[in-house]
């Protein structure tokens, strides 16, 4: 919620126009209350003139409601951009590092920040309204009788009351509504993807019903913050009644007995809706403000996440050496460590193959070199420095990564390539292209580089993909290349074709690459067998 500070500029205007919309609906009353108190035979002096300029002020009050709905709406979704945006890049800087599923990362970045669209747009304008709106009236009806005045500022005064009672059960339930959809959401996706997996080893079904079970927990979970809404929205109205109850029976008795001001009476009952109208505006708010604090808090966490900042690079070094001293790392500290005292070096140009079974730590030493983890003890030395002194990001300015699936996204097979530097030109693209012998298939399609992949490289075939993965490399042109398992999934002849570019690529620069392929082997003599070590260790 602090990022609401900065914004009060943004919701200025909305606030104004509900106060002009509030004048607007007050005046209208009085005018309302002398035609019925002309109609009634109790005062004179109404007429024409009064119908028509009530009417003017009643549009011009909607009018400019409607108007105040519009910029509260649109500061809303500036806000939302802004905090979908910091809380993409936070996801990004953190990586492999961010332990939750893709599912779970997408609901908290789509759903969790749409939720929030009641506090920024709805709930903040309201509460300034809630305040400014009601005086307003209370100083027309109090210019006209005190008493009145009193009636209704005590009922106001209930009101936050009323709302605390319901609020604590809300935010509770609503916190607990968010857990449960972010759960719901993640699952499914997850299992949507791995949709074809959970065929084959014939579990769809179990997990149809466990869909089912996170389904059915929601809809429990809804169906009580309503019903906590209900009870507040009950409490809202009950007040507003005893208002109108109240003062009906005071000013209907003096009406009776010769009201020395029929129409002040009139309009202090008349006027109780546009006292309760900000009131019932914000009661309504204050449910989705509850709903967005629940959801704001695993977002919260993210944007929060304490940042270590480091040292920038001038500029990228043409050459790389790479150190290991004794670095261990734990990330998970119910399973032993996946690097226990490592130490190799690797000398600039030089290319170091990393093999051993699965959980070697292999795509360890890639992802502390991405900047993706901090070892628990040891050093790291890029050209002799301590890259931990380096900022994460200037960690992967230096690099070009390559993995197992490459993740195309949906756009021209250029723009994919161009992913790597946004920046570039298109004749780089283009060589970059060449050295990769993406444009050895391209040239095939019909609209050659320009042709549409859908997402996740719909359209081409698994070599095509990491082919146009190593053309972002090539484009990238940075000194250190990490290779995590690229030839993996492919069949021998995609895998020798796809060598064929990886050589080209690591010539001349510093290169590290985890791999089981024997044919990879050939790329370099030095291989660091990191199985072994741990057999040693």
């Amino acid at each position: 919620m602090l990022q609401a500070r900065g914004r009060i500029a943004a919701l200025a205007l909305p606030v104004g126009l509900g106060l002009a919309a509030t004048l607007c609906a007050v005046a209208a009353t009085f005018l309302a209350a002398r035609m019925l108190a002309a109609v009634l035979g109790l005062a004179p002096g109404a007429g024409w003139s009064d119908l028509l300029l009530a009417a003017l002020l009643a549009l011009l009050s909607a009018g400019l409601a409607l108007a105040g709905e519009e910029t509260q709406l649109r500061a809303g979704e500036a806000i939302r951009a802004r905090l979908r945006g910091e809380g993409f890049a936070r996801l990004l800087a953190l990586g492999p590092a961010d332990r939750r599923g893709v599912g779970e990362k997408a609901v908290l970045l789509v759903d969790r920040i749409e939720a929030l669209d009641g506090f920024f747009a709805r709930w903040l304008p309201a509460a300034a309204l809630a305040v400014l709106a009601p005086a307003l009236v209370l100083l027309a009806v109090a210019s006209f009788d005190g008493r009145s005045a009193l009636v209704l500022l005590l009922a106001g005064l209930l009101v936050p009351v009323s709302m605390a009672l319901a609020g604590i059960g809300a935010a509770r339930e609503s916190r607990r509504q968010m857990e449960a959809l972010g759960r719901l959401g993640g699952r499914f996706l997850d299992r949507l993807r791995g949709l074809a997996t959970l065929v084959q080893f014939n579990r769809a079904e179990a997990e149809a019903q466990a869909l089912g079970r996170a389904a059915e927990e929601f809809r429990t979970r809804t169906l009580r913050v309503l019903r906590v809404a209900f009870l507040s929205t009950a409490g809202m109205e009950l007040l507003a009644a005893g208002s109108i109850v109240i003062l009906a029976w005071r000013h209907g008795a003096l009406l009776g007995a010769g009201h020395p001001d029929p129409v002040a009476g009139i309009f202090c009952i008349l006027a109780v809706p546009a006292f309760f109208q900000p009131l019932r505006v914000f009661s309504q708010a204050y449910h989705e403000a509850m709903a967005a604090r629940g959801a704001a808090s695993d977002l919260q966490a993210l944007l929060d996440r304490p940042h270590r900042p480091g040292l920038l690079l001038d500029t990228v070094p043409p050459r790389v050496a790479l150190a290991f001293t004794d670095v261990t790392w734990r990330p998970d500290p119910e399973r032993p460590p996946a690097l226990d005292r490592l130490t190799f070096a690797v000398a600039p140009g030089e290319t170091l193959l990393l093999v051993g079974p699965s959980g070697a730590g292999k795509s360890s030493v890639l992802r502390l070199l991405m900047g993706f983890g901090r070892p628990d003890s040891g050093r790291i030395a890029v050209n002799g420095q301590d890259a931990l002194r380096l900022d994460p990001t200037e960690l992967r300015r230096i690099t070009a990564y390559m993995g197992q699936r490459a993740h195309l996204f949906a756009g021209t097979i250029r723009e994919n390539i161009a992913l790597a530097r946004p920046d570039a030109a298109a004749a780089k693209v283009e060589r970059a292209a060449e050295a990769a012998r993406v444009l050895h298939f391209t040239r095939d399609l019909p609209e050659g580089l320009d042709t549409r992949v859908g997402e996740g490289g719909f359209g081409l075939s698994g070599g095509q993909a990491q082919r146009v993965a190593l053309a972002r490399a090539f484009l990238r042109d940075a000194p250190l290349v990490l290779l995590d398992e690229p030839t993996a999934h492919l069949d021998p002849a995609n895998e020798a074709a796809l060598l064929e570019g990886i050589s080209r690529l690591v010539a001349g620069r510093t290169a590290i690459v985890a791999t089981h392929s024997p044919i990879l082997r050939g790329l370099s003599p030095r291989v660091l067998d990191l199985g072994a070590l741990a057999r040693v260790g």
